[in-house]
């Protein structure tokens, strides 16, 4: 146990967390079971680290950090191991990567019910269905989604500027008072593009080349995220591999299902399976058109944020697309977006269309006072055109 602490401790000592993330608020932290999902290299661990920090501190006996891959669970079970944190005084135990542990939500609830007195909060990849896969703890569990950084929280990282966030109502109706409130304190079209270049992922913070960086997290989001916790064999991983490159090869307009099958050597099936769960490991977005769901084919596929495109193709990376790309993830937070077949503009909630136009070239366009136009190219908006980079101050 000493040597759980003095891990615990040197890693509250050392984290590297600048920024207070968007989650911490609105997590409700007098639950018993808090699970915490997220994609890989969105920073889950710095967020568990971050919270002992900012409650307890770092020589707090009373809250205690552990991950599963550590090789004492190979022989310990979690429910033995949060036994004796408890007779130890323990309160809280943030457990990490709690998909490492066999059997995990059955050992979760074991503890739920065998300790009344301890809290647990724990990560898991976003690709688990908490509540509908695990009856265990499906009715016991608050789970969250830990998102990639949003514009507003990559501009205070680098700026140290405190931002507020709006909703999407609110933007709607005053973003041309919030474009200029924001404008006084940064100046958005400095950062904007970096942030679609490298602000997603939060390691954009550590000297190391993001890119490459971002290349082996997408590896790992297949081979562990997909592979080991969907149980799928090891020898379907070059497939899953081949079919996100192709899907991400084209995001203008719908995948040739067919095609994709051919090209991967399986059945259209397996090819919705493989991209749905694609999808589940937040590598990519599936569009519907609005009264489809999955297993039905989407109408287009979208990688999930911008920094994903330019790490696969920097070079013929489109600025249209990621554009589009930032809208439509920004807004999945909080809403359903889907795009009918063959059409440019998109739909929030199946009734607000909207559409991103180049500010530069907007007179190409046939504007309809019923569409939303989120426009780049621009710091500024009036009615309903949009600057696009107000998006980013929804979390």
């Amino acid at each position: 146990m000493e040597t759980f602490y003095r891990t615990h401790k040197y890693l509250v000592e050392h984290v590297n967390a600048p920024l207070r993330r968007y989650l911490s608020d609105e997590i409700d932290w007098t639950a018993r079971l808090i699970g915490i999902k997220g994609t890989r290299g969105v920073g889950k661990t710095t967020f568990l680290l971050q919270y002992a920090k900012e409650n307890y501190g770092p020589a707090n006996r009373h809250c205690l950090y552990i991950n599963l891959n550590n090789f004492y669970f190979q022989g310990h079970t979690l429910v033995d191991f949060a036994g004796k944190y408890v007779e130890d005084g323990g309160q809280v135990l943030l457990i990490d990567q709690v998909f490492k542990m066999p059997n995990w939500s059955r050992q979760l609830r074991e503890c739920y019910d065998k300790y009344p007195s301890l809290q647990i909060v724990f990560t898991g990849s976003s690709v688990m269905r908490l509540k509908e896969e695990n009856p265990e703890i499906g009715g016991i569990v608050n789970s969250y989604n830990l998102r990639g950084l949003s514009f507003r929280e990559y501009l205070m990282a680098i700026t140290g500027q405190k931002l507020p966030t709006f909703t999407f109502e609110e933007i709607l109706k005053n973003h041309e008072s919030i474009t200029r409130q924001i404008s006084t304190i940064v100046t958005p079209s400095i950062h904007f593009f970096n942030y679609l270049h490298h602000g997603f992922y939060p390691f954009f913070l550590e000297k190391r080349n993001y890119s490459e960086n971002l290349l082996k997290t997408m590896s790992m989001m297949i081979e562990v995220d997909i592979l080991v916790i969907k149980q799928i064999e090891l020898k379907y991983l070059t497939r899953i591999k081949k079919l996100f490159y192709e899907l991400a090869l084209d995001t203008s307009k719908a995948p040739n299902i067919s095609k994709l099958a051919e090209d991967i050597e399986t059945s259209r099936a397996t090819v919705m399976n493989y991209v749905k769960n694609l999808a589940d490991a937040r590598l990519i977005n599936m569009l519907h058109s609005p009264d489809e769901v999955f297993p039905k084919k989407p109408s287009r596929v979208l990688l999930h944020n911008s920094n994903l495109l330019y790490a696969i193709y920097p070079i013929n990376a489109e600025v249209q697309e990621i554009m589009e790309t930032f809208a439509v993830n920004c807004l999945w937070k909080d809403h359903k977006i889907s795009q009918p077949a063959h059409e440019k503009f998109f739909l929030i909630n199946k009734e607000r269309k909207f559409r991103v136009i180049d500010a530069k070239r907007q007179n190409k366009v046939r504007m309809d006072k019923s569409t939303l136009y989120f426009r780049y190219n621009t710091d500024i908006g009036a009615s309903n055109m949009i600057p696009i980079w107000i998006l980013g101050f929804l979390y």
